[in-house]
């Protein structure tokens, strides 16, 4: 059985969020958030939040699933668009550019090991 959770629109830009996502390759679900709550990066926070959604997913398609069964099996950190906030950073010669923050998509696949 296999559950997924995504967040989109996570603003952390996708480099920091993957930094943090190859930690939890196939890894068991509650390895994966012990890891997640030692980790000092700003990703670990959207990562945590999105492994609990998943685990409530896999408990709301089976309710009686043992937790212990579950592991990461795929988590994809993509780009997603650019957004500029409304403001300007000056740059030489008198001109000014806006300032552009980074977001992310984040996709978090779990299954029963067997």
């Amino acid at each position: 059985m296999e559950t997924q959770a995504k967040a989109r629109f996570v603003r952390i830009s996708h480099r920091k969020a993957r930094a943090v996502a190859s930690l939890l390759g196939n890894r068991s679900a509650a390895e994966a958030q012990t890891i997640l709550a030692h980790t000092p990066k700003a990703g670990a926070r959207f990562i945590s939040k999105l492994l609990d959604s998943a685990v409530a997913n896999a408990r709301q398609k089976e309710p009686n699933l043992d937790l212990d069964m579950l592991y990461v099996k795929k988590i994809c950190v993509d780009k997603g668009p650019l957004w500029h906030m409304r403001r300007w950073r000056p740059r030489a010669m008198g001109r000014a550019t806006r300032i552009v923050k980074g977001v992310s998509h984040i996709t978090l696949v779990l299954e029963v090991r067997a």
